[in-house]
Protein backbone atom coordinates (compact mmCIF):
# COMPACT_ATOMS: atom_id res chain seq x y z
CA UNK A 1 0.00 0.00 0.00
CA UNK A 2 1.41 3.48 -1.08
CA UNK A 3 0.43 6.23 1.44
CA UNK A 4 1.35 9.13 -0.35
CA UNK A 5 2.09 11.28 2.49
CA UNK A 6 -1.31 10.50 4.14
CA UNK A 7 -1.48 9.26 8.30
CA UNK A 8 -3.51 5.86 9.01
CA UNK A 9 -4.64 4.43 11.68
CA UNK A 10 -6.10 0.78 12.12
CA UNK A 11 -8.16 -0.16 15.01
CA UNK A 12 -8.60 -4.02 14.16
CA UNK A 13 -11.00 -4.72 17.39
CA UNK A 14 -13.33 -1.73 16.42
CA UNK A 15 -12.41 -0.82 20.26
CA UNK A 16 -9.47 0.45 21.52
CA UNK A 17 -7.91 -1.80 24.91
CA UNK A 18 -8.32 0.41 27.68
CA UNK A 19 -6.91 -0.43 31.22
CA UNK A 20 -7.50 0.67 35.20
CA UNK A 21 -5.19 2.81 36.76
CA UNK A 22 -4.99 5.29 39.65
CA UNK A 23 -3.70 8.19 38.87
CA UNK A 24 -1.88 9.28 42.69
CA UNK A 25 -1.10 13.48 42.89
CA UNK A 26 0.51 15.20 45.76
CA UNK A 27 -0.38 19.07 45.24
CA UNK A 28 2.19 21.22 47.44
CA UNK A 29 1.44 24.47 45.82
CA UNK A 30 -2.02 25.81 46.42
CA UNK A 31 -1.59 27.77 43.67
CA UNK A 32 -1.95 24.68 40.87
CA UNK A 33 -5.09 22.91 42.05
CA UNK A 34 -7.03 24.71 39.32
CA UNK A 35 -4.84 23.55 36.58
CA UNK A 36 -5.19 20.57 38.26
CA UNK A 37 -8.67 20.43 37.73
CA UNK A 38 -8.30 21.78 34.13
CA UNK A 39 -6.27 18.97 33.22
CA UNK A 40 -9.20 16.41 35.04
CA UNK A 41 -11.48 17.72 33.21
CA UNK A 42 -9.83 17.08 30.54
CA UNK A 43 -10.36 13.28 31.06
CA UNK A 44 -13.71 13.57 32.85
CA UNK A 45 -15.53 10.90 30.30
CA UNK A 46 -12.50 8.47 31.33
CA UNK A 47 -12.93 9.01 35.52
CA UNK A 48 -14.57 6.39 37.01
CA UNK A 49 -13.84 8.20 40.55
CA UNK A 50 -11.80 10.94 42.20
CA UNK A 51 -10.98 11.21 45.94
CA UNK A 52 -9.05 14.67 47.24
CA UNK A 53 -8.22 14.90 50.66
CA UNK A 54 -6.64 18.44 52.00
CA UNK A 55 -3.97 18.51 54.87
CA UNK A 56 -4.51 21.33 56.17
CA UNK A 57 -1.30 20.87 58.44
CA UNK A 58 0.74 20.96 55.73
CA UNK A 59 -1.12 23.14 53.55
CA UNK A 60 -1.17 20.53 50.71
CA UNK A 61 -3.68 18.56 48.79
CA UNK A 62 -3.76 14.81 48.02
CA UNK A 63 -5.65 13.18 45.07
CA UNK A 64 -6.45 9.81 43.80
CA UNK A 65 -7.98 9.08 40.33
CA UNK A 66 -9.20 5.82 39.49
CA UNK A 67 -8.93 6.18 35.30
CA UNK A 68 -10.33 3.19 32.81
CA UNK A 69 -8.45 4.40 29.36
CA UNK A 70 -6.70 3.61 27.30
CA UNK A 71 -2.49 3.83 28.20
CA UNK A 72 -1.79 6.87 26.14
CA UNK A 73 -4.20 8.57 27.52
CA UNK A 74 -3.50 7.56 30.76
CA UNK A 75 0.38 8.17 30.36
CA UNK A 76 -0.60 11.99 28.77
CA UNK A 77 -2.70 12.47 31.64
CA UNK A 78 0.25 11.94 34.29
CA UNK A 79 2.70 13.61 32.07
CA UNK A 80 0.68 17.05 31.72
CA UNK A 81 -0.01 16.62 35.64
CA UNK A 82 3.30 15.84 36.66
CA UNK A 83 5.15 18.83 34.98
CA UNK A 84 3.20 21.42 36.80
CA UNK A 85 5.25 23.12 39.32
CA UNK A 86 4.58 21.72 42.77
CA UNK A 87 2.77 19.00 41.71
CA UNK A 88 4.03 15.26 42.24
CA UNK A 89 1.76 12.16 40.62
CA UNK A 90 2.31 8.35 40.29
CA UNK A 91 0.18 5.73 38.62
CA UNK A 92 -0.07 2.28 38.88
CA UNK A 93 -1.82 0.14 36.45
CA UNK A 94 -3.84 -2.87 36.43
CA UNK A 95 -2.01 -6.55 35.44
CA UNK A 96 -4.39 -6.87 33.15
CA UNK A 97 -4.81 -4.86 29.98
CA UNK A 98 -8.06 -6.25 28.74
CA UNK A 99 -10.65 -3.97 28.99
CA UNK A 100 -13.11 -1.63 26.65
Amino acid sequence: MRLQGRIFFWNYGGTMETRIAIVSIIVEKPDAAAEVNNILHEYANDIIGRLGLPHRQRNIGIISVVIDAPHNSISALSGKLGRLDGVSVQTLYSKSGAGA
